[in-house]
C-alpha cells in the first residue's frame, strides 16, 4: 500500500471514531457529567445524607407517616403481640403530657401513656436511634455503604428537630397530639422519635 492510501485509511479511520463519539458536558471540577442511565434502580449514591433526608422528608416521611399511622389502640395491640423482630412503625397520639424529661438540654423527651405504661418520645435537640428512616422502610441497598446507610439516621432525625416546636415544663399536664416514630422490640416501644407536636387547646 502506497503512502497516500495509508494517509487515507488513517483519515477514514479517525472520521469513522469522531463520528461514534458523544460530547459529554463537564462539571465545574472538569469531571464528565454523565447522563441518568433510565434502567438503574433508584440510589442515593450522589448525595449527601442531608440532602435525602430534606429530600425525602415531605413525601417518604411525613406523608407516609400521616397516611400509615397506628393509632392507640392498634399500638397497643402490637406491643401485647410482640414480633421475633424490632418493627419500626408511625403511630399518632393524642392525650395528657404527664410530665417533660429536661435532665439533659440536648435530650429533651415528652412522656405520655399508652397501654398503661410511659412512653417517651424525643423532642430533640439531639435525637437517637433509627426509627424514622427504619419506620419510612429505606434498605441498605439504595445506598452506597453501611456508612451513608447510618449517617442517613443521624440526619432524618435533626430534619425532624428542625420541624418541632420548643419543649419546656409548661407542656406538662397540657393535652397534645404528636406524631412520630418508633422501634418495637420485646412489648416495648424504643427510640421514640417526634416528627410533628401540637399542643391542644385547653
Amino acid at each position: 500500500m502506497r503512502l497516500t492510501q495509508w494517509g487515507a485509511a488513517l483519515t477514514g479511520a479517525a472520521a469513522l471514531l469522531l463520528t461514534a463519539c458523544t460530547v459529554v458536558d463537564l462539571d465545574e471540577n472538569g469531571k464528565p457529567i454523565m447522563p441518568a442511565d433510565p434502567n438503574a434502580k433508584a440510589s442515593f449514591d450522589n448525595q449527601t445524607p442531608q440532602q435525602i433526608a430534606q429530600q425525602t422528608w415531605q413525601p417518604r416521611i411525613l406523608d407516609a407517616a400521616k397516611n400509615h399511622a397506628l393509632d392507640a389502640s392498634a399500638l397497643s395491640t402490637q406491643l401485647k403481640t410482640p414480633s421475633d423482630k424490632p418493627q419500626s412503625v408511625f403511630v399518632r397520639l393524642s392525650g395528657k403530657v404527664e410530665r417533660v424529661e429536661a435532665s439533659s438540654a440536648n435530650e429533651q423527651k415528652l412522656v405520655m401513656t399508652v397501654n398503661g405504661q410511659p412512653l417517651q418520645i424525643q423532642t430533640g435537640p439531639v435525637m437517637r436511634g433509627n426509627a424514622i428512616r427504619d419506620a419510612a422502610g429505606f434498605r441498605f441497598d439504595e445506598f452506597t455503604n453501611q456508612v451513608q446507610y447510618a449517617q442517613l439516621s443521624r440526619a432524618l432525625n435533626r430534619e425532624a428537630v428542625k420541624h418541632l416546636p420548643k419543649v419546656d415544663d409548661s407542656w406538662s399536664g397540657k393535652n397534645a397530639t404528636v406524631l412520630f416514630a418508633t422501634t418495637l422490640t420485646g412489648g416495648k416501644a424504643n427510640e421514640a422519635a417526634a416528627l410533628e407536636l401540637t399542643q391542644e387547646a385547653p
